[in-house]
Formats: C-alpha cells, structure tokens, sequence
C-alpha cells in the first residue's frame, strides 16, 4: 500500500463535515466503499470523488435514467407545450 492512496475515517469525516461515527455507519452499511486494515478502515483516495458526487457510478446513473424516462413518458406533452412558449 503507498502513502496517500487511502485516506482515515476521521479523514474522510473532516473533509465531508460530520462526525467519525457518521462515515462509520456508513462504511457498516456499505455505502460507503471501505477497506478493513487490521482494527482501521481505510478509504481509497480514488472513491472520494464518487462520495462527493463528482463522479456518478453505474447504478446511479441507471436511476437518473429510469427517472427521466418515466418523466418523460408521464410528462411529455405538458413538456413539449412547455418547451414550444
């Protein structure tokens, strides 16, 4: 393992604004990706971006289309008056 390639859960909960306890449900619950290194999870520097919403993974983009899609299907005529003003 190299240095910097993981970061701590107080790490991780300082840069997100809540509590050491708070990034530890959430690696508990796994939503948040997690490597368990003796008695210490250890984070990937490169999930960061994707637990700070920068980066969309597969199951959420999947979601956001299924949204649009059923939007679409149930909207679409009030959308095209909308878009045709």
């Amino acid at each position: 393992m190299k240095k910097g390639e993981y970061i701590t859960i107080p790490q991780l909960a300082k840069i997100l604004g809540i509590s050491r306890i708070a990034v530890y449900r959430k690696v508990k619950k796994g939503q948040i990706k997690a490597v368990r290194i003796g008695r210490v999870f250890a984070i990937p520097q490169k999930q960061i971006a994707a637990i700070l919403g920068k980066t969309l993974r597969r199951e959420d983009k999947k979601e956001i289309d299924q949204a649009v899609a059923k939007a679409v299907k149930e909207y679409g005529h009030t959308l095209k008056l909308l878009g045709s003003e």
